[in-house]
C-alpha cells in the first residue's frame, strides 16, 4: 500500500483555515494622500476664506495660544516619562507617613514633585495604590501632581504676567481640593469602590523603551488636545458674537459654571490650559481659576483613564464630588485672593 503525503499547508496558515483576503486597504497613508489632493484642488475657496477678517483672527489666537503653551507642554512631557520610568513607586511609598489622615497633605504636596500632566499622575497613582499606600493619600496626590507642579505654575505666570495671584490661587485652591477629597475619600469610601490596578503601565519594558513609549503616547495626547483647547479658544474668541460672551460672563456665578464645564469637556493638557484661559479675558479672574482648578482634576480623558485605573464604580463617585468641591474652592479662593 502505498502512503501518500498531503503537501504541506503555508507557513502561517492552518489546515483548513481560509487564505487571508488581499484586497485593497484604506490606510493613513491613503488619506494623508487623499487630503493632500482636496486641498490642492480646493486651495482657491479655502485661500479666500483664510483671508477674511474672522479667520484671520481665528488663525492668530490659534497660533498664540499653541506657539506660548508648546514649549511648556514638551517640558513637561520629557520630565514627566523621566520621572514616571525611572524613579521607583517605591519611593513615594517610603517618603509618605504611615498614618492616612497625615499622609493625604504630604501626598498632596508632593503631586510639585512630578511635573507632567494628569496623564502621567493616574498610573503614578494607581502604583502608590497596589504598592500599600492608603488609597486616600494616592488620590490626593493623583489630583495635585498636575495643578501645582513647578512646569503648571510656571506656565501660569507667564499665561498670566499682570496677574501673579493667579499662580497662588491656583496653588492653593488646587491643593485644598486634593487634600479635601483624599479625606473625603478617607472617611466616605468603600473599599469595594476602589478596583486596584492590575499592574504597573511600564512593567516588563525596558527603561529606554519606556521612556521614549511615554513621551510618544504624552505628546500625541496632549497635544492633540492642545491644538482642540486652541481651536476652541480662537473660535469663542473670533466668531462667538461680544454680546453672547459679556451675557456669560457678566454673570457671576454663570461664568465660573460655564468656564468649569467648558474645561471638562476640552480636557486640556495641564501645561497648557493657562494660555487658553488667558485667551477668555471676557471672563473673570475668579470664572478662569475655576477652569484651571477643574481642568486638571477631572474633565473626559481622565474620567476614562481613572474609570480604566480604578473602575466605573469609583469614577462615577469620585468625579462628581471633585467637580463641585473644585468649583466651590476656586469661588472661596478667588473671593479671598482675587
Amino acid at each position: 500500500m502505498t502512503i501518500v503525503k498531503a503537501p504541506p499547508a503555508p507557513v502561517g496558515r492552518q489546515h483548513g483555515e481560509e487564505p487571508p483576503q488581499q484586497g485593497w486597504q484604506f490606510t493613513s497613508t491613503h488619506g494623508l494622500v487623499l487630503l493632500l489632493l482636496l486641498l490642492v484642488v480646493g486651495q482657491g475657496p479655502i485661500r479666500r476664506a483664510l483671508s477674511t477678517p474672522v479667520m484671520q483672527s481665528w488663525m492668530t489666537v490659534f497660533l498664540a495660544v499653541v506657539v506660548q503653551a508648546l514649549p511648556f507642554l514638551v517640558l513637561g512631557v520629557l520630565l514627566s516619562a523621566a520621572l514616571a520610568v525611572f524613579v521607583p513607586p517605591s519611593f513615594f511609598a517610603r517618603a509618605l507617613p504611615k498614618r492616612p489622615g497625615l499622609a493625604v497633605p504630604v501626598a498632596g504636596v508632593a503631586g510639585a514633585v512630578l511635573p507632567g500632566c494628569e496623564c502621567a499622575s493616574v498610573p503614578v497613582a494607581g502604583a502608590l495604590v497596589r504598592r500599600g499606600v492608603a488609597p486616600s493619600a494616592a488620590l490626593a496626590f493623583l489630583l495635585s501632581a498636575p495643578a501645582i507642579n513647578p512646569i503648571v505654575l510656571t506656565a501660569t505666570a507667564v499665561a498670566f504676567p499682570r496677574n501673579p495671584e493667579m499662580v497662588l490661587g491656583r496653588f492653593v485652591a488646587s491643593l485644598l481640593v486634593a487634600c479635601a477629597m483624599g479625606w473625603l475619600w478617607q472617611r466616605l469610601g468603600r473599599t469595594d469602590w476602589l478596583r486596584p490596578p492590575a499592574r504597573a503601565t511600564y512593567e516588563g519594558d525596558g527603561k529606554g523603551a519606556a521612556f521614549w513609549g511615554s513621551v510618544r503616547h504624552d505628546v500625541m495626547h496632549a497635544g492633540g488636545f492642545l491644538v482642540v483647547g486652541a481651536m476652541a479658544a480662537a473660535t469663542l474668541k473670533a466668531v462667538a458674537p461680544e454680546s453672547w460672551l459679556r451675557t456669560a460672563a457678566g454673570n457671576p456665578a454663570g461664568a465660573v459654571l460655564a468656564l468649569s464645564v467648558l474645561a471638562v469637556l476640552l480636557s486640556i493638557c495641564s501645561e497648557a490650559d493657562a494660555f487658553v484661559a488667558a485667551s477668555l479675558s471676557q471672563f473673570s479672574l475668579t470664572a478662569r481659576l475655576a477652569f484651571l482648578v477643574v481642568g486638571p482634576m477631572i474633565d473626559l480623558k481622565l474620567f476614562a483613564m481613572q474609570a480604566g485605573t480604578f473602575g466605573r464604580s469609583f469614577a462615577l463617585r469620585f468625579a462628581p464630588a471633585t467637580f463641585v468641591l473644585a468649583i466651590l474652592m476656586s469661588v472661596l479662593v478667588g473671593a479671598v485672593l482675587l
